[in-house]
Formats: C-alpha cells, sequence, structure tokens
C-alpha cells in the first residue's frame, strides 16, 4: 500500500520552477550571492559601533577603564558567591566594590602617613 503524499509531488514542483534536489542550482546561487541582504547589513551595522572606545576586544579597554582577570580558589570562590547572593549582587559587583574599598582605604592611610 502506498503512503500518501504530505508535501508538494514532482510535478508540482517542476511547474512553479523549484528544484526537487537538496541542493540549489548554480545559476540560483549565484544570483542570490550577487544581491546583498540589506536587512543583514542594516543588523550587522547597529551591532558593529564605528569607533566606540568602550570595548573589551584584543585592547582589553572598556572606555577609560583597565580589564583585570581575576583567579580564585574554589572556596574563596563559593565565599564570593554565597555572599554576593545573600547581598542579591552579582560576585563580579561585589569584587568590584571591595576592591574600591580598598583603594580609598589604602589611598587614606598613605595620606596619614
Amino acid at each position: 500500500m502506498p503512503f500518501p503524499s504530505f508535501g508538494r509531488s514532482r510535478t508540482d514542483l517542476k511547474a512553479v520552477g523549484t528544484s526537487t534536489g537538496r541542493h540549489r542550482t548554480p545559476q540560483r546561487e549565484q544570483a542570490e550571492d550577487a544581491s546583498p541582504d540589506r536587512e543583514l547589513e542594516s543588523y550587522l551595522a547597529a551591532l558593529a559601533p564605528d569607533s566606540d572606545p568602550e570595548t573589551t576586544g584584543s585592547g582589553r579597554r572598556f572606555g577609560g577603564a583597565e580589564v583585570y582577570q581575576l583567579r580564585l580558589s574554589l572556596m574563596a570562590n563559593e565565599q564570593l558567591r554565597e555572599l554576593a547572593a545573600y547581598r542579591q549582587t552579582s560576585p563580579m559587583a561585589l569584587a568590584q566594590e571591595w576592591i574600591m574599598q580598598r583603594l580609598e582605604w589604602e589611598a587614606q592611610q598613605l595620606q596619614r602617613s
């Protein structure tokens, strides 16, 4: 017993000019490559700013700030996560806050001596 056809038949596809194979025809592929995708270009242009200094790319700069990588032991990392969750903030924000506080404290100590 033959199975019912759920899609277009081969004759229907040939009538509308669509190939029945899985691959594109070379003429159709060249035509698609030749016409630029304006919507994609617009989207990519919106995502990629021209000369924005705020980047974490190869320059590892973000505006006027420097990016540092901080490695912690597993235990210290878990403590930081727990404290950040308790204070309803992110571990990164908490670490940044602590560093800024310590830098301010160190500057005050230098002024006193």
